[in-house]
């Protein structure tokens, strides 16, 4: 049951606030009917006509229980992700509050391609999650990540407590832009995780602004690391290094993090690479070749004398066997589209305890069928046949 924390009214619509991240409207006509007969907590949770969207990305927001009955493996958008190692992807929100020049998926508030956004349940995630590290065995890695900022997650302390009483769990990790942070938040994180991930990719405001796509708060999320260093946690800064824009800002980010103490444990940077993918945004600018990027880490490893060249092997990931999958490539299957698509023209179905993304028309509730195309790291896509 949803329990908002603040409400308004809204171009007709009363409005619930849960969390600073769900919405939910409710047309005012409707609400005034339904509060007659109905408490509050119902009306939010169960009412009916009712639209629940991000607050974040004002997109739609589908909310995935156990009860639903949604596979949380077989997608890139929510659940868990197992690539083959003893790490595991563990996605329980989309959306961001930036809107990065680069980013790969097109997040946002300025996005023109995602269409939807994903919340699922804290307690059903930390099931799935438990269930893979089993059959991994001891040494998991949890690296809490996803198509936008992780740390939007509304019930992230209550999904951290849960994957920390997983045995064969060891690691916990979180990927972050930084901005989200504050002294409260970090003080929660670090009774649950080892290391935070924090993507700053300037130190000079104008130029971080330019590629956060908003104004960037650099003082505080400049501070905010700082704290993450002093804290038990370990931090690795990962910047994006795009050629033209933020050449001379890498060595500021290099100084700035050996400076404060960053990569107590594991390696202090994680310098990456631009590059442009098919759905995200794209920055006019001549991308590195690998080749041509690993030349240059090379150099500033010498002149800075840190790793800069990093490996699976620096973070102690390693091979393991990967969850079973019972779908194959080009295996035709019929199955019932449960969600709306995070783009346009797309739908999630459910086939074979899975979820796969199916380019299709048809509309929810209706049954498709589709050829597998896709399998790789047990993400599946489909086309409709």
């Amino acid at each position: 049951m949803f329990v908002y924390i603040r409400s308004f009214e809204d171009a007709g619509e009363k409005v619930f606030v849960i969390r600073n991240f769900i919405e939910v409207r409710i047309p005012l006509k409707h609400f005034k009917k339904l509060e007659r007969k109905y408490s509050l907590e119902y009306i939010i949770s169960m009412g009916e006509p009712r639209k629940v969207i991000s607050h974040v990305t004002k997109r739609n927001l589908e909310v995935i229980t156990k009860e639903s009955g949604i596979p949380l493996l077989g997608n890139p958008y929510f659940g868990v992700i197992d690539r083959g190692t003893n790490l595991l992807q563990v996605r329980g929100v989309t959306g961001c509050n930036f809107c990065c020049a680069f980013c790969s998926v097109d997040e946002g508030k300025c996005s023109k391609t995602r269409m939807t956004d994903y919340i699922v349940e804290p307690n059903y995630l930390a099931e799935c999650v438990k269930e893979i590290a089993k059959f991994k065995g001891k040494g998991v890695e949890v690296h809490i990540d996803g198509q936008g900022e992780p740390l939007l997650y509304p019930y992230m302390e209550e999904l951290l407590k849960e994957i920390r009483k997983i045995d064969e769990v060891e690691v916990v990790s979180i990927q972050t832009n930084g901005s989200l942070l504050n002294e409260e938040k970090i003080d929660a994180l670090e009774k649950y995780v080892d290391r935070i991930n924090m993507s700053v990719s300037a130190m000079d405001k104008k130029i971080a602004s330019f590629l956060a796509g908003v104004k960037y708060p650099l003082e505080k999320i400049l501070k905010n690391a700082r704290m993450v260093a002093d804290s038990k946690m370990d931090l690795l800064i990962a910047p994006v290094w795009v050629p033209g824009y933020n050449d001379r800002e890498i060595e500021k980010i290099i100084e700035f993090a050996l400076e404060i103490g960053a990569g107590k444990k594991w390696p202090p940077l994680g310098i990456q690479k631009y590059i442009p993918y098919k759905h995200g945004r794209k920055v006019k600018t001549k991308p590195m070749s690998f080749p041509e990027f690993y030349s240059k880490l090379r150099e500033l490893e010498k002149k800075y004398s840190v790793k800069l060249v990093l490996s699976p092997e620096d973070f102690g990931i390693e091979k393991r066997e990967r969850y079973p999958s019972p779908i194959s490539r080009g295996e035709k299957l019929r199955g019932r589209i449960v969600l709306p698509g995070r783009l346009r023209n797309e739908k999630i179905v459910v086939a074979k305890n899975r979820t796969v993304t199916v380019r299709t028309n048809k509309k929810l509730g209706d049954y498709v069928n589709f050829e597998v195309v896709r399998t790789h790291d047990g993400i599946y896509l489909g086309e409709e046949v």
